[in-house]
């Protein structure tokens, strides 16, 4: 028989057992894990490497297809947007990556402009969605584009318009003297909503018109409000 003093220690700790299964997240089954397993002896390395050393001036990654999936290459190949290639605006050497159709869909590397940048891209179907750029002058920048109508150009086999006009809703900056800001742009890609810091050090929220122009300014600890 248990001492009496036990008895709520025990009742205690089966309130706590209790409450660990209650919070328990969800979570695949074991026969749920078991059909979508691949492999338990997965290959994640290899006894010695082919080469030491590597030279080309372009790789290719392709899929059971052969369709091209990524590329690695000092000189990047233009674009392909459904099955068409255009002109890239300036080179970028670094990695590109490419959907089931060989469609350009995303890259990172650096680009030969003036001063250099590197920039990171992830790209709607005929459009940058995401990208992070830094530029020569020091300015850091990460934008989110809204994904563009899907029109297609009867002329050119019906196949999809690149570069097709969609506003920029989000953008975050580093300026290249330091000043933070978050904006949120409308429809017609005019900042409307700034997150920033003043030169002062004193956090502020702007609104802004449609011209651009900041109405109110809300700055709690500079006092404008």
């Amino acid at each position: 028989m248990k001492h009496p003093a036990a008895i709520p220690f025990a009742l205690a700790s089966l309130c706590v057992a209790s409450a660990a299964l209650a919070t328990e997240p969800a979570r695949p089954s074991l026969e749920t894990l078991e059909r979508i397993i691949e492999s338990r002896t997965p290959e994640t390395r290899v006894a010695a490497p082919d080469q030491e050393r590597i030279t080309a001036r372009r790789i290719d990654i392709v899929d059971e297809n052969g369709v091209i999936r990524m590329t690695l290459s000092g000189r990047t190949p233009a674009p392909v947007i459904d099955g068409i290639q255009y002109k890239r605006v300036f080179n970028v050497a670094g990695m590109v990556l490419y959907d089931e159709n060989g469609s350009e869909r995303g890259g990172f590397g650096t680009a030969d402009v003036p001063g250099g940048a590197a920039v990171l891209a992830l790209d709607h179907p005929a459009l940058d969605a995401i990208g992070w750029r830094v530029s020569p002058d020091g300015e850091v920048s990460f934008s989110i584009n809204q994904a563009p109508p899907l029109l297609r150009e009867p002329k050119l086999d019906n196949r999809l318009v690149p570069g097709v006009q969609a506003p920029t809703r989000i953008r975050m900056l580093v300026a290249a003297d330091g000043t933070p800001s978050i904006a949120l742009n409308d429809k017609a890609d005019r900042t409307r909503l700034r997150l920033t810091v003043t030169e002062e050090g004193y956090g502020a929220i702007e609104f802004l018109d449609a011209e651009g122009k900041v109405i109110h300014t809300l700055a709690p600890e500079a006092g404008l409000q």
